[in-house]
């Protein structure tokens, strides 16, 4: 008996994703991103938010601070301190989170553990934390919808909320997810892309 997987494997393979003309599966060349859409203020409650679209991939950032330090114990004096949590809707493709048996973490649970750790040491590096010592920073990002470079999509959307925030930082981070297809490289891989291609 053939499997689903192997079917989807199988039409994958044959699939041209480089025309010879250099044209990608929607249309675009190799080193062209996809439409972006940003809009700053989705939260009136929060210091700073975003709405953050890179074609199909939809994230919404909040930051709320710098604000006292919620746990005593894990306050630096000399600096804040950033945490980073990352969520995703249930109805986004891609990111869904079934439950596994045995209460165990599923792919899902440990790919956004990975994102909410990239996120934090990335943003850590460019706020200027030692300006607010004793208080903590929060950046929250939810994926309402997934179709490729979703790690890439919550940095730009959480460096969007920073600057609404009016956070101080070093430089502004932005992302964009890059891979090999065919053979040539190109960037914004969309989820179909991605789930064939080489992601660098």
């Amino acid at each position: 008996a053939i499997t689903a997987g192997a079917l989807f494997s199988s039409a994958m393979s044959r699939l041209e994703f480089v025309s010879p003309e250099g044209l990608r599966i929607d249309g675009r060349r190799a080193g062209e991103v996809r439409k972006i859409e940003t809009r700053l203020g989705i939260f009136s409650r929060a210091d700073g938010s975003s709405y953050f679209a890179m074609g199909n991939t939809r994230v919404l950032a909040s930051v709320y601070g710098p604000r006292e330090a919620t746990r005593r114990s894990k306050t630096l004096h000399d600096r804040a301190i950033v945490q980073c949590e990352f969520g995703s809707a249930n109805f986004s493709a891609g990111e869904r989170k079934s439950k596994r048996k045995g209460g165990g973490k599923n792919k899902g649970d440990r790919r956004g553990a990975e994102i909410s750790l990239s996120m934090k040491q990335t943003f850590e590096s460019v706020i200027l934390t030692e300006l607010h010592p004793g208080s903590q920073i929060d950046i929250f990002v939810q994926v309402l919808q997934a179709d490729g470079a979703v790690r890439s999509a919550c940095i730009n959307a959480a460096t969007l909320a920073l600057i609404d925030a009016g956070v101080a930082m070093k430089d502004f981070v932005v992302a964009c997810n890059a891979g090999v297809l065919d053979g040539t490289t190109v960037v914004d891989l969309n989820g179909i892309e991605a789930s064939a291609g080489s992601e660098l």
